[in-house]
């Protein structure tokens, strides 16, 4: 397996890399990124979503000079792309001093200026506003050491052709070129053969989705909502063995953590773990013993788990082909199956485009609401009902039913007796109907759960003056409190416990907004 260090990548971007939680090289990157490091041309069809960004970003980001002049530009399409590829080039630069400034269209052209006047070494930008800041005088390309054209064909597409030769005329001669497009019209080819130099070329073809038995779905959240519609999306699905997939090892160890805080017996998988560390995991996994198996892309790959009925991509995974691997975790050997995909708003380009290379259609579904969880449990509970009737062996509580028949009718008996096994409190806005108290917890009390712990320096002081201060409860009034890694569990009075709960997701902690709901009891 090809690793990023084979690439040819400075210790400081393996770094970034690593801390980032990229564990291997799409195919296009570890075709691209050794000629440009080593400062070849490179004509590269790909689409987007497969990895190009960090392709030619990788190696920029390298032989960037200390000077905060110009080196080099990126042409995009679209604002949109702009913004992404400048994104990720300040992410893989991380501990550098790299400046990075995005210009397009859209945006006051005052805040550009000013970062362009404190000098950057990287502009990334749509033809149109490049060009506006060329003619103000305020971008000079006399420096320019490197031009990447990200999507040409959609900005030749859309007219920009003239202006992009424009641009180029204007940089040095020996400048390094890089073109990537998902096509190679005449057009683009004959830009290509014009301002390239003995370009190496590279072509990644996509891999196709042959999965149609699998039913696509997505729900859309902010991220810091996204672990609450993953709960939620849990207890009505119910699934029986699910695989949860993390784009990186740091992502997959806190969910993991997160879920069997709240009771969900789940395990995580991923590269930094020991072979026999792997090994257990797996076999907990196979036996039934876990329900949930948190993991990352490289884990999971070659993983022999024949009985998935559920992949849920935690976040949108980096490129289609990744989506493809994913998902076709479950409906094996004729089986349906059923994948399920989480994303913010700013992960709704990256799910257009796998749906547009890998020709699926992913149905929009309606986050699942208190109520649906709350159903869903009441039909379990009667499934799990249906199977004790047809088992039988029932003679010693129909004595006990019959004994109450005397004071109360039977149908309110076993109503009575439904309603104290589903532990529903009837409010009309509660958590504890799905949620249940902490186990453990002391009588009139309910327990909390809080994502913020250690690692976000909390204190126990710190949850107690927010209870204080933005719920208006007494310090003494709040019962004990658990601080680990990740979260926390604090137990406050009962009958206060939904106005905290309104109160304290409202606010932070250290800085941190907090995500707080009941503590689920142990499954």
């Amino acid at each position: 397996m090809t690793t990023f260090a084979d690439l040819g990548l400075s210790d400081a971007i393996l770094r970034a890399l690593s801390e980032l939680g990229y564990e291997e090289p799409t195919p296009v990157q570890e075709q691209a990124i050794p000629p440009l490091i080593e400062g070849n041309d490179v004509i590269g069809q790909a689409q987007t979503g497969t990895g190009k960004t960090a392709a030619f970003a990788l190696p920029i980001v390298q032989k960037i000079l200390p000077q905060r002049v110009p080196q080099a530009l990126i042409l995009t399409p679209t604002r949109e792309l702009a913004m992404q590829v400048a994104e990720a080039i300040f992410k893989y630069s991380k501990g550098s001093q790299i400046r990075v400034a995005p210009v397009y269209g859209g945006q006051p052209i005052s805040r550009q200026l000013r970062a362009l006047e404190q000098g950057v070494q990287v502009v990334v930008g749509t033809p149109g506003r490049i060009m506006d800041h060329m003619r103000r005088g305020t971008l000079a390309l006399a420096n320019i050491r490197m031009v990447v054209l990200d999507e040409a064909d959609e900005m030749l597409n859309m007219g920009f052709i003239e202006d992009i030769e424009y641009i180029l005329q204007q940089t040095p001669q020996e400048r390094q070129t890089a073109l990537f497009s998902a096509t190679m019209p005449a057009e683009v080819e004959k830009l290509a053969r014009r301002y390239t130099r003995d370009p190496q070329r590279i072509s990644i073809v996509p891999e196709q989705l042959a999965v149609p038995r699998i039913r696509q779905t997505y729900y859309e959240a902010a991220p810091r909502e996204k672990l609450d519609v993953l709960t939620r999306v849990l207890d009505v699905e119910t699934p029986p063995a699910a695989i949860i997939f993390c784009r990186t090892r740091s992502e997959a160890d806190s969910l993991g953590e997160s879920l069997q805080a709240r009771g969900y017996t789940a395990e995580v998988i991923h590269g930094d773990l020991a072979q026999t560390q792997r090994d257990r995991v797996m076999k907990r996994f196979r036996d039934g013993q876990v329900e949930l198996l948190v993991a990352t892309d490289v884990a999971a790959r070659g993983l022999d788990i024949p009985d998935v009925s559920h992949v849920i991509n935690y976040d949108v995974p980096n490129d289609p082909e990744s989506y493809v691997h994913r998902i076709g975790r479950t409906g094996r050997a004729g089986r349906t199956g059923q994948a399920i995909t989480i994303i913010s708003p700013r992960e709704r380009r990256q799910l257009q485009i796998i749906q547009r290379v890998t020709k699926s259609k992913l149905t929009h579904e309606r986050i699942p609401t208190l109520a649906d969880v709350a159903a869903r449990r009441r039909e379990a509970f009667k499934e799990a009902l249906r199977n004790v009737l047809t088992e039988g062996d029932l003679d010693p509580y129909i004595l006990m039913v019959e004994d109450m028949a005397d004071e109360h009718d039977t149908t309110e008996v076993a109503a009575a007796a439904f309603k104290l096994l589903l532990n529903e409190v009837e409010q009309e806005d509660t958590l504890a109907s799905v949620a249940g108290d902490g186990a453990g917890v002391e009588p009139g009390m309910t327990r909390l759960f809080l994502d913020v712990g250690r690692f976000d320096r909390v204190r126990p002081a710190d949850i107690v003056g927010a209870i204080a201060n933005e719920a208006g409860l007494p310090g003494k009034s709040v019962g004990s409190i658990d601080i680990y890694d990740r979260f926390s569990f604090v137990e406050v009075p009962s009958d206060t416990a939904q106005k905290v709960l309104r109160a304290l997701n409202n606010t932070a902690i250290r800085g941190k907004a907090l995500n707080v709901s009941v503590a689920k009891p142990k499954r």
